[in-house]
């Protein structure tokens, strides 16, 4: 189950949304799983980054996985977390990258994901890893460059 919740006044590319993370999570074969997206400005995601991981600046796009916490229901539903995205700093980034909203919003939605499945890009071999599931996920969405 995915639900996505727009906290902003912005087009939120909900459809996008949902239709990516459910493309990524049969991808992962993730299934019998929630996950929950909220879109935010910048003034909500700038407190939040702040406020948990004690970096005081605006970010794309942050991640709190659940199943650290032993995210698994009685009935076997996976509970991955929860995934905030800024929408504002989405569609300043495709104008910086020089692609499409669409695009942008897709791929911090799939990194937010592969968060959520444990990847993480801090080690160079990580990285490669993460960006090579970012990238075949966003191909099958057709959210190329």
């Amino acid at each position: 189950m995915i639900e996505v919740y727009n906290e902003t006044n912005s087009d939120a590319y909900i459809k996008d949304i949902e239709n990516i993370l459910k493309l990524g999570l049969k991808h992962m074969n993730i299934k019998d799983s929630y996950i929950s997206v909220v879109i935010v400005d910048k003034d909500k995601i700038h407190e939040i980054n702040k406020t948990y991981r004690n970096v005081d600046k605006v970010t794309d796009v942050i991640s709190f996985a659940f199943e650290d916490n032993g995210g698994i229901t009685p009935d076997g539903l996976r509970i991955l977390g929860e995934i905030y995205l800024c929408m504002d700093k989405a569609k300043e980034q495709a104008i910086e990258y020089g692609h499409s909203n669409k695009r942008e919003i897709c791929y911090l939605v799939t990194h937010g994901l592969l968060h959520l499945l444990g990847y993480d890009h801090e080690k160079e071999e990580n990285k490669k890893k993460m960006r090579t599931k970012e990238e075949k996920i966003l191909e099958l969405y057709d959210a190329n460059r």
